[in-house]
């Protein structure tokens, strides 16, 4: 079992009640809370905003974060912000990396990118002890073939599911998430993880747990407590 719990969250404004601009704001608060909690990864997923949109979204994302951190007393950055399979975006916004599909361009091809637009533009910022040519990369996985080709490919770590129930898609199970943490990089669950069941992802080897509802409709500082206690 891994000595330190990884904790991520999948923001999702859409579970939020009310019209856009108050789940914008919900999302954020969350967000920021999610931050002072010390959540160590933030994916912003959006999939339906145009991207003009998002980019708006995910620099109010930074700013929530930058100014969460400030307000725990901690200058460096300790909650990264990943942005869902578009690199541009995640470039201009200066977050700290991006999350792939399990069917996305390579994250070999991520890092290309990268550090193409920051040797010819010198924008990023360091996002944790990585310079910034080199992105945190995440890649969604759903069999332990697909954890190895990420592991092969410059990953810094995957998320597999789902491990439980997830609507309309057959669960893997303890098994094959059992599998997929033999690899050479973490492997976070992801999918029906409640308190009650993290415990058994992380004693199949997961490094820690992925999750939107378990943090978004929760007390995120206490559910953080809960799976690193």
């Amino acid at each position: 079992m891994a000595d330190r719990c990884f904790l991520y969250y999948i923001a999702d404004r859409t579970a939020f009640p009310g019209d856009e601009s108050l789940r914008r704001s919900r999302l954020l608060e969350k967000i920021a809370e999610a931050t002072r909690a010390g959540v160590d990864y933030i994916q912003l997923r959006e999939k339906d905003l145009r991207t003009r949109d998002l980019e708006s979204l995910a620099q109010e994302a930074v700013i929530a974060i930058r100014k969460a951190q400030l307000a725990t007393g901690n200058r460096q950055p300790a909650t990264a912000l990943l942005i869902n399979s578009r690199t541009d975006v995640a470039l201009g916004v200066q977050a700290d990396g991006v999350h792939l599909r399990s069917n996305d361009i390579s994250p070999l091809d991520v890092r290309a990118i990268w550090g193409n637009s920051i040797n010819q533009r010198g924008c990023g910022r360091l996002a944790r002890a990585n310079p910034p040519q080199n992105p945190l990369i995440a890649v969604s996985c759903h069999t332990p073939a697909e954890v190895d080709r990420a592991a092969a490919s410059a990953t810094n770590f995957a998320v597999f599911a789902p491990v439980f129930e997830k609507r309309d898609a057959h669960p893997a199970g303890l098994k094959l998430l059992r599998e997929a943490c033999r690899t050479d990089i973490p492997v976070l669950a992801l999918g029906g993880v409640t308190i009650a069941n993290a415990h058994s992802c992380l004693e199949a080897g997961a490094a820690g747990i992925a999750a939107i509802r378990l943090f978004q409709d929760n007390d995120v500082a206490a559910v953080v407590e809960q799976l690193r206690g």
